[in-house]
């Protein structure tokens, strides 16, 4: 397979053949695309030793990072597969024709479930080349869904994109899904392309601010537009009170750090910045860690873009160093004080993609509040505080209404595939804030949902037929019934 540039007629040979496999998927048994995932799921274990390799060639990170993330790839595959089993995915609701309906006129038979929206397009990204890649989360959810999908490479690791679409094609092959219904492009005018054509009805990114609110303004100005569920970019602040700051001063700066620096900073969840009270035993010990050296980032694009905006934060008036490491790039925390982050909140409360983070000091809790208050959308917010602290009260509350998810004396980095998991946040966190890119939630962005009126019982899908052949959850005339 060339990991060239896809050209224009290939782009849309693809896209066509995605649509012929999804309107056959889309009819598939629960049970056949169970066996789907699971077969992924195998055949991509199987090949470990040889897809670590080219992803360690590729992307610079260490192989034990990437077995990891490897054996996370597989497992929400599985996970899916129990999904789709559970069936509550369905969301199947019945509403029997009712002559006495107190609306003032008689209800009709309605029944409603969700249904594949149609082919769906993945553009991968770059930092996780498992998870968020080629067979990743979006990948995984949106052939549970019921939807084929054209994946768009990243281009920091074509060749391990290439292996794994092999990989991935002849396991769902084997297990008798339609040909087309997972296919791969490579290149940005290729994946533009797809992105306009109109048998793709939806489409996912992880990647930039600047290219994923490109391609959702792209999504959006088609003759339809069509749901473009973008994870854009996120500082992931953390808040220290002066109680948890002289209680455990030496394991939260100890977890801060690793936190930013796991992964030579490359983690969207990364906390980049550090609230804590001036004067306390967390700054002083920052002062004193060990600072990790620094190791090559994934690739040219993101090592420009960190240099970029480290240079663009910390040439800021008011801010200085607080310590570093060695190597290029240096993993370093800068640090600044409260009041200087309220006179230029834009500027200093602004994503480092890479090994640095800057730690804010504050006189006064209220000054918490007062930056709280003033953040974009993001997806995690962190709390490290006493039960008993009032600030944290308030904090929680309005930490909420920014961030996706909001932790409790812990640090955001690693995001658990779960099925309460929320991976997502008001813009510019991410371009559909009702959504979730990781965990079982994750399912329904690529769903629609469709009533049936007075439709004949035999013609009506078997979710929604009167004997629940399925034996799915449903509900029904209101009342929640578990099968």
């Amino acid at each position: 397979m060339s990991t060239d540039s896809t050209p224009a007629e290939e782009v849309d040979a693809i896209v066509a053949r995605a649509a012929e496999a999804s309107a056959t998927w889309k009819h598939a048994s629960i049970a056949d695309r169970v066996r789907a995932l699971a077969a992924a799921a195998d055949a991509l274990d199987a090949h470990a030793d040889e897809l670590v390799a080219l992803a360690q060639r590729e992307t610079h990170l260490a192989e034990g990072r990437l077995r990891g993330e490897l054996a996370r790839t597989t497992f929400q595959l599985r996970l899916f597969g129990e999904v789709l089993e559970e069936g509550s995915w369905v969301d199947a609701r019945i509403d029997h024709a009712d002559p006495e309906w107190p609306m003032g006129a008689p209800r009709p038979d309605l029944r409603r479930q969700l249904e594949p929206i149609g082919p769906v397009l993945v553009f991968a990204a770059s930092n996780f080349p498992f998870a968020f890649s080629v067979a990743g989360g979006d990948t995984a959810s949106a052939l549970a869904a019921g939807c084929a999908v054209v994946l768009k490479a990243h281009p920091g690791h074509p060749e391990l994109s290439a292996a794994t679409t092999r990989v991935l094609v002849d396991a769902l092959s084997a297990a008798g899904a339609p040909e087309g219904l997972f296919q791969t492009i490579y290149g940005s005018d290729a994946g533009v392309r797809a992105l306009r054509a109109p048998a793709i009805k939806a489409a996912s990114f992880t990647g930039s601010i600047a290219g994923g609110r490109a391609l959702f303004d792209i999504a959006n100005q088609r003759d339809e537009p069509i749901p473009f569920y973008g994870e854009l970019g996120s500082v992931n602040p953390a808040f220290v009170t002066r109680h948890a700051a002289d209680a455990d001063a030496e394991s939260i700066a100890d977890g801060f750090l690793a936190s930013v620096m796991g992964s030579a900073g490359q983690l969207c969840t990364k906390p980049g910045v550090l609230l804590a009270p001036r004067g306390s035993a967390v700054v002083e010990r920052l002062t004193q860690v060990s600072v990790p050296d620094g190791s090559p980032l994934l690739n040219d694009a993101i090592a420009s873009g960190f240099a970029s905006s480290f240079a663009d934060i910390s040439g800021r008036d008011g801010v200085t160093p607080l310590v570093s490491g060695a190597g290029d790039p240096a993993p370093t925390l800068l640090q600044t004080t409260a009041a200087t982050v309220l006179a230029d909140a834009d500027g200093l409360v602004s994503e480092m993609f890479g090994p640095a983070a800057l730690v804010v000091t504050y006189e006064d809790e209220s000054e918490m509040l007062e930056i709280a208050r003033c953040l974009d959308g993001q997806l995690t917010a962190t709390i490290v505080a006493q039960e008993d602290d009032e600030t944290a009260r308030e904090l929680i509350p309005l930490l909420a209404e920014k961030a996706g998810r909001v932790l409790w004396n812990q640090w955001p980095t690693g995001v658990s595939v779960t099925w309460a998991q929320q991976h997502g946040g008001p813009y510019p966190a991410t371009t559909a804030v009702g959504t979730t890119s990781v965990g079982t939630a994750a399912m329904s962005r690529f769903l629609r949902p469709v009533a049936y009126q007075n439709v004949p019982d035999a013609l009506l899908p078997p979710a929604l037929q009167e004997a629940n052949p399925l034996g799915l959850p449903r509900r029904v005339d209101g009342v929640a019934q578990l099968r």
